[in-house]
């Protein structure tokens, strides 16, 4: 079983360490700031008992979990041993520069190198580094111990065996791993979010629907299907000969759409202000936390009726 290294110990890096550490790896945690590991073991010991009741710990008990996870405070102790390091540092292209060279003079060299960077390209902090072949970056969707899909994104001069012993590590602990061939800036989700959120911005900035009513199409609309189903399998049921049907009927229609869709709304503009005032009207700057907690919740409860929907009815 890989000894897996997390390297800074904020939201990402616990949520990693819980999704490793369930999977029955051992785990040591590691952050610059004084305490700051020990204040992730405290964390992830809160929400043990939610995963545990609906049964998301893969049958361990909270004991068991946490017995997996380590805290130290020198860096050359976390790294010792280490099979994949996954580092959590501040989205900053000379803090992940600094981070990545010191991690590659002193990790094991067949050690794996990952960073949960989301907006960073794994070549722009890895090209000078000596053992550039074994790092990229793996991207999750937070927290990946609720949400298993993850990017695998190789920088030009990744080794492709790292490549599928990073996939395979990510299946094996109960991720969904999508892999890219080559890297692309915002990768593939922040790509797809960021198309749909374009046209949200859009339809609120032009008038034509409120920041409800936009929200409300997803959540009681798309998302139903898009939580068990990708777009392309989506269109491949949606038409009685499949895929190509469904385009042959529909091309015209996005095409139409596609042309109006030329344009950026200014995010930083009016529009704004209306977004932000129509959402504290329905839930108050003071109630951002506990509506968190209520979607890390849901995201359990969804989590939970997948895994029972994919025994029960399939995959």
């Amino acid at each position: 079983m890989p000894n897996i290294t997390i390297i800074g110990t904020g939201l990402i890096g616990r949520a990693w360490a819980i999704t490793f550490a369930r999977a029955g790896h051992s785990v040591v945690l590691w952050d610059t700031a004084a305490g700051a590991a020990a204040q992730a073991v405290d964390y992830i010991t809160s929400v043990l008992p939610d995963l545990a009741a609906n049964n998301l710990l893969n049958g361990s008990a909270p004991e068991e979990l946490l017995a997996r996870i380590s805290v130290t405070d020198q860096i050359e102790t976390a790294l010792a041993g280490a099979d994949h390091i996954q580092e959590n540092t501040p989205e900053r292209l000379e803090v992940k520069q600094a981070v990545f060279a010191e991690l590659d003079r002193l990790a094991p060299k067949t050690a794996v190198v990952a960073s949960s960077t989301s907006a960073l390209l794994p070549s722009s902090f890895t090209e000078s580094l000596p053992g550039r072949h074994r790092c990229l970056v793996v991207h999750p969707i937070n927290p990946p111990y609720l949400i298993p899909a993850a990017e695998i994104v190789p920088s030009p001069w990744t080794d492709p065996e790292v490549v599928e012993q990073t996939r395979a590590l990510l299946v094996s602990a109960g991720q969904a791993p999508i892999v890219m061939k080559r890297e692309l800036d915002g990768f593939v989700m922040n790509r797809l979010q960021g198309a749909l959120l374009e046209e949200a911005f859009r339809l609120v900035a032009d008038g034509y629907a409120s920041v409800e009513d936009v929200d409300i199409g997803i959540r009681e609309g798309l998302a139903l299907r898009w939580s068990f189903m990708g777009p392309f399998e989506t269109i491949d049921l949606n038409a009685p000969g499949g895929v190509r049907d469904y385009v042959e009927r529909y091309n015209g229609l996005y095409q139409n759409l596609f042309n109006q869709m030329q344009r950026r709304a200014d995010w930083l503009g009016p529009v704004l202000d209306q977004i932000e005032s129509e959402r504290r009207q329905v839930l108050p700057s003071a109630d951002l936390h506990e509506r968190q907690v209520w979607r890390d919740r849901r995201l359990m409860a969804l989590a939970a009726h997948k895994r029972k929907a994919a025994t029960d009815i399939g995959t």
